[in-house]
């Protein structure tokens, strides 16, 4: 049988990252736009619908757990092609007030051998109007959206909060969730948002704004007793929950690193696996916990939802693996609950914690 993404991979490789990533863009976008009826087959061979993978979180039902991780889709543009490829719920963004063009070039590198990606792309998007006229068109959608959004460049430490108040103005309605992104390492200064009296006046106004879940995105390099309590904070002042991790800024992980952007993909795994192991031991049953870095396997995956994640996200192991990455994952948990006898996701998730 022809291996076809394999070929595909193959071509998209000989170009830069960035490059490869504006083709995909165009193909996906102008595939559902210009023919339609290809999403179909694709949903009926990539989605896997089975009642035993469905939960009802945020109001929403999620046909599987594994979604796609905020940073492919930066300016919603390849919801419904990506949809039929398989994933159960998206996160578009991340979205900034403002648009920008992001960090200098080449800004995006890719480590093949080590299946890991290193970007410094730095918000770059069409910024909140433009990507908020985009999806009035197609909200409310079919599968669960989740709109990650960060404040701007230029803005502040000071400001900070205006830009993240008309984000959740702007996208409360056209999202079924959404994520405070203070976590990324490229934007200066943004990480250092990541105190107690800002996550509390950030909650405390999302709560104010509006009913939809807003959950808070947080770094795997924070020490471990500074990110339960950055977590612990944003709970206790409305979040709805935790998404771990983002990238990482330990350059150790991956030889011949550059020396600044944020690393993702398998180099990532046991990193942010520890990480969400401590929050989970401390949050499991108390708040809904998203586990996103370093996921490529059903292996993988099933660990992630033992130790206490109601959802997972993948981001670099689609690029290396494709979409058969989603159809393998969400079969390899069924088979995986059928050997440990579980007849319905929610007895996986947190299993380890009981």
């Amino acid at each position: 049988m022809v291996d076809y993404f394999g070929l595909m991979k193959k071509c998209m490789f000989n170009f830069s990252p960035e490059n490869a990533h504006h083709i995909a863009e165009f193909f996906f976008k102008q595939g559902a736009n210009l023919t339609p009826f290809i999403l179909t087959p694709l949903a009926e061979h990539f989605l896997i619908h089975d009642k035993r993978l469905e939960q009802q979180l945020f109001g929403k039902t999620f046909l599987n757990p594994l979604g796609l991780g905020a940073g492919f889709d930066k300016n919603a543009t390849m919801i419904k092609m990506l949809t039929a490829l398989g994933f159960g719920h998206i996160e578009y963004g991340t979205i900034t007030p403002e648009p920008q063009s992001g960090n200098a070039q080449p800004r995006l590198f890719r480590f093949v051998e080590q299946e890991s990606i290193q970007n410094a792309m730095g918000f770059n998007n069409e910024g909140m109007y433009k990507v908020g006229k985009r999806l009035e068109t197609l909200y409310p959608f079919a599968t669960p959206l989740g709109a990650n959004i960060g404040k701007n460049k230029i803005t502040t430490a000071e400001n900070a909060l205006k830009d993240y108040e008309k984000l959740i103005q702007r996208f409360k309605d056209l999202s079924d969730y959404l994520v405070i992104n203070i976590s990324s390492p490229n934007t200066p200064g943004l990480r250092d948002l990541q105190n107690e009296q800002f996550i509390k006046d950030l909650f405390v106004m999302a709560k104010e704004l509006t009913c939809k879940p807003v959950l808070l995105k947080i770094a795997p390099d924070l020490a471990m007793d500074d990110a339960l309590h950055v977590s612990s904070t944003a709970l206790e002042n409305g979040a709805a929950g935790i998404v771990a991790t983002n990238t990482t800024i330990d350059y150790s992980l991956l030889p011949n690193a550059k020396d600044f952007g944020g690393i993702s993909g398998k180099v990532l795994c046991e990193k942010s696996f520890a990480m969400f192991e401590a929050l989970a031991k401390e949050f499991y049953g108390k708040t809904t916990l998203i586990s996103v870095g370093g996921i490529d396997s059903a292996d993988e995956a099933y660990r992630r939802l033992k130790a206490g994640a109601s959802l997972i996200q993948v981001y670099s192991a689609f690029i290396f693996k494709g979409p058969s990455l989603n159809r393998a994952i969400n079969l390899g948990i069924l088979e995986r609950m059928d050997r440990d006898g579980f007849t319905h996701i929610n007895e996986v998730i947190g299993s380890d914690r009981r």
